[in-house]
């Protein structure tokens, strides 16, 4: 059940990709609604798949590459079709959508039997600490996603190009605010994710911080993060400048959540 959900997943994040993606070329009401029903869909077959799998596992899962990526996906779209829903920017999914599509076509590359859970994750911090951190990553694409559509949006500005495709996008302040919201969301849970992490790792290893890999690349992502949002409170701090470090921010984010697990041996990696 657990496959046929999960291949159902993704035969659904497929189609809607490419409806997102022809929205910016002929976006029709019609479109847009299938579209977005159809991501609903997906989503909900995503989570009947996490759920069989947690069954059958006795634990949530996020302990191997194919669990976290899927999980990861999972979480990226809850988060984007919050947005779908409170801005109406249909166009946004054509920028995220092709992610989610990637991060699961990824996890099916990695192996899926179920494995004994590693001692160091039997603990009750796995579920607070991975969900906030999962959430945060989540917020943070969405995040990429929208710096990356406003510094479009600008461009076109900039060089009186207000053709069909400036016209699909959204405005810059709708835009800005979504950006901000996504970094008032994601920092705070971010945070409590380090602090939760560093708990945990005190009672697993002994140490409260002990520079893994994993650790050091997270708060580099906290750090960045943390100055995008000293910057917007402290002196408003928007625009091309702040897109571009968001963008910065979350290419930074995928390198601590996939990049070290893949290439850089640590205490938290569990391939």
């Amino acid at each position: 059940m657990t496959d046929i959900s999960f291949y159902l997943t993704l035969a659904l994040y497929g189609v809607t990709t490419l409806l997102y993606l022809a929205c910016l070329l002929r976006s029709t009401p019609c479109m847009s609604g299938l579209a977005r029903k159809l991501l609903v869909a997906g989503f909900l077959a995503h989570c009947l798949a996490v759920i069989h799998r947690a069954i059958a596992a006795g634990h949530l899962p996020i302990t191997n590459m194919h669990e976290s990526l899927s999980f990861f996906a999972l979480s990226i779209v809850a988060a984007y079709l919050y947005f779908e829903f409170r801005f109406k920017v249909t166009s946004l999914g054509s920028f995220v959508l092709p992610l989610v599509l990637l991060l699961v076509i990824g996890s099916s590359a990695f192996p899926r039997e179920l494995r004994p859970l590693n001692p160091a994750l039997k603990s009750a911090w796995i579920y607070s600490h991975t969900l906030l951190a999962f959430g945060a990553y989540a917020f943070f694409t969405i995040a990429g996603g929208v710096a990356g559509m406003y510094l479009l949006q600008s461009h076109f500005l900039k060089k009186k190009q207000l053709g069909t495709l400036f016209q699909k996008l959204p405005s810059l302040d709708t835009l800005d605010e979504i950006g901000y919201r996504c970094l008032t969301f994601g920092f705070p849970m971010l945070t409590v994710a380090i602090i939760t992490g560093a708990i945990w790792a005190a009672q697993a290893w002994g140490s409260y911080w002990s520079w893994d890999p994993k650790e050091t690349w997270s708060l580099i992502t906290w750090f960045v993060f943390a100055a995008l949002l000293h910057g917007r409170l402290t002196t408003g701090w928007r625009g091309r400048r702040a897109a571009w470090l968001t963008v910065a921010g979350f290419l930074i984010m995928l390198f601590t959540f996939i990049g070290v697990n893949l290439w850089i041996p640590g205490l938290h990696s569990y391939n």
